[in-house]
């Protein structure tokens, strides 16, 4: 099957579930219902888009298909950031009221950690990509444990506020903060589309890349930046959605089999749209709300990725 034609099925399959969504059991409400369907629908098109492009360009700097940029510490850092901010000031604060605010400082916040990360671990020289990995780990570990002591000492009723943190959620998406979110995404994406030649010639390997020309520790580590700033606005825009790069990256791997990153970032952006905006159809229509998609999807992504250190093992 030719690219073009999987390209046309999955761009049918989303058109089919955003139609699906925002139209199914409407019953005459388009003047409430619908705006508020189309505002969901934008914020999981931005996320699934900023996830997917992420994550492709993280595996290949990384040349790893298992490892997701959430592995540096940003959910950690996000969730903490609201924990902090619930402890010290209280959930009826302008902090956390204040959606515009909250969603400014949390981006910010994760930005500025990983720029601080980024500088002190290639201050010093070449420093291997699983260096800086293992120390975003750790840091991410050490963010979990101080969220972790915060939340214990927390008033409970403060804790349920807390809690909606920790899960990715599209209902009550503030539309300013789409705008944001898409004006933030599409400058990252020009940037960084620039940068797809380079990328396919770095998921050859370092020796390789440098060989033929390509400048491989600056573009890493734009790529850095630039994946980091992407999973910050997706963040602080829905919440964590820990596996959902995982599985939407490496279905397009298999999907397209090529190495020609244009390819695989559309087509991971494709199917993210195809499984956000079907799951929450799924959590809205057969659930009834009783679950979230952020729940249902990192089930599903745990099991994938156990499957695929399977794989992993039985091929090395």
């Amino acid at each position: 099957m030719r690219n073009t034609t999987k390209f046309i099925i999955l761009i049918l399959l989303s058109l089919g579930a955003i139609t699906g969504y925002l139209f199914h059991d409407l019953n005459g409400s388009f003047d409430y219902a619908l705006p508020k369907r189309v505002m969901k629908v934008a914020a999981m098109i931005l996320t699934g888009v900023a996830i997917a492009y992420s994550t492709v360009i993280f595996q290949t700097i990384t040349h790893n298909r298992i490892l997701t940029p959430s592995i540096m510490g940003l959910d950690s850092l996000y969730i903490l950031l609201q924990t902090v901010l619930i402890f010290f000031f209280g959930s009826t604060s302008a902090f956390i009221i204040n959606s515009q605010l909250n969603f400014v400082l949390s981006v910010v916040a994760m930005i500025v950690f990983a720029l601080l990360l980024y500088k002190f671990l290639f201050r010093k020289g070449q420093r291997p990509i699983y260096f800086l990995l293992l120390v975003g780990i750790i840091v991410g570990t050490f963010f979990q444990s101080v969220t972790t002591f915060l939340q214990v000492l927390i008033d409970p009723n403060e804790f349920l506020r807390v809690q909606d943190k920790m899960f990715a959620s599209f209902n009550n998406i503030n539309a300013d903060l789409i705008w944001w979110a898409l004006a933030i995404i599409a400058v990252v994406i020009v940037i960084g589309w620039r940068f797809m030649s380079q990328l396919d010639v770095l998921s050859l390997g370092r020796d390789v890349a440098v060989n033929l020309g390509v400048e491989y520790d600056k573009i890493v580590k734009r790529m850095l930046v630039l994946s980091s700033i992407l999973i910050a606005v997706s963040t602080a825009l829905v919440g964590p959605i820990t596996f959902f790069g995982l599985i939407v990256a490496n279905l397009s791997y298999e999907f397209f089999k090529t190495y020609k990153h244009s390819i695989l970032i559309t087509g991971a952006g494709f199917m993210s749209i195809i499984a956000l905006v079907g799951g929450q159809w799924v959590v809205e229509r057969v659930f009834a709300f009783s679950t979230t998609l952020s729940v249902i999807i990192n089930f599903i992504g745990g099991i994938y990725f156990i499957y695929l250190l399977l794989k992993e093992s039985r091929s090395a």
